[in-house]
């Protein structure tokens, strides 16, 4: 055998015995449910060969801009007002790859028992992004408390109140840290599974929640629109709608109380 031929037929053996490497992806989260979640597919995907990095971010800006960026190849913490706003103000080319949990929302008081003990001059913290104030203040107008302009719906802002018998006042503040400043208010927006993250209080002492059935308020998984139909990027989502893993895992983030949420990709 030639040295040529030797060194081929090496390079054909090794080439058989070594595995191709993994694919992989890197997803954004916010912490809680969809972090949690998403780690728990990401074990599931390791054995189908599929690597993938669970990125945390704190907030509700920075996972666009890290996909935007290209530091990230999917985010899943987002619904799709939330998303199309920032396609609207950042000029972003996203788009859904495949849908997730629905959240439900709530108002939460660590100080009174019933919308009829708020006091005259009493304390509101809500979401500082349009669409989850918006959202905030629907529950508000729900609950008697505020009066919105007509058809303003979810895209309605504190300037849209034209009713406020209790002259309530409004700290505006980002989504996950609401948890943190519903003891200081007298009333707070509140997602349950930051609070079931935070083990601040029970997640399910809401005074009010909204409406579960709200599909478009569920998770998407996010990505740039020239990879929407991205192989590696529908395994995962697959591997995510599909795994009994994946649907336990939400199910604790949401403290096992199916009132809170909904497995929106089913129905």
């Amino acid at each position: 055998m030639t040295a040529r031929i030797l060194a081929a037929t090496v390079a054909a053996l090794l080439a058989v015995a070594s595995p191709s490497p993994a694919a992989s992806l890197k997803i954004g989260v916010t912490p809680g449910a969809y972090a949690d979640s998403v780690a728990a597919a990401a074990e599931e995907a390791k054995s189908q060969g599929l690597d993938v990095e669970v990125v945390e971010f704190s907030d509700w800006t920075t996972p666009n801009v890290a996909l935007d960026n290209g530091d990230i190849d999917v985010n899943y913490f987002q619904h799709r007002p939330f998303l199309d706003n920032a396609i609207k103000e950042r000029g972003y080319d996203f788009a859904s790859a495949g849908t997730g949990t629905l959240a439900n929302i709530g108002l939460y008081s660590l100080k009174h028992k019933s919308f009829d003990e708020i006091p005259q001059n009493g304390t509101v913290a809500i979401a500082n992004d349009p669409v989850n104030q918006g959202r905030g203040l629907l529950l508000l107008q729900k609950a008697g408390l505020i009066t919105l302009k007509d058809g303003v719906g979810f895209h309605g802002t504190l300037d849209d109140i034209v009713d406020n018998p209790k002259n309530l006042s409004f700290t505006e503040v980002e989504g996950p840290q609401l948890v943190r400043v519903t003891g200081d208010v007298d009333l707070a927006l509140g997602y349950p599974h930051f609070i079931v993250a935070a083990k601040a209080f029970d997640p399910g002492s809401g005074l009010i929640y909204s409406g579960i059935d709200d599909k478009q308020f569920a998770i998407l998984f996010v990505v740039k629109k020239d990879r929407v139909a991205d192989p590696d990027i529908a395994k995962f989502v697959q591997i995510y709608q599909t795994s009994l893993s994946v649907r336990e895992t939400i199910a604790k983030a949401f403290a096992n109380n199916d009132k809170l949420y909904t497995i929106a990709w089913t129905n």
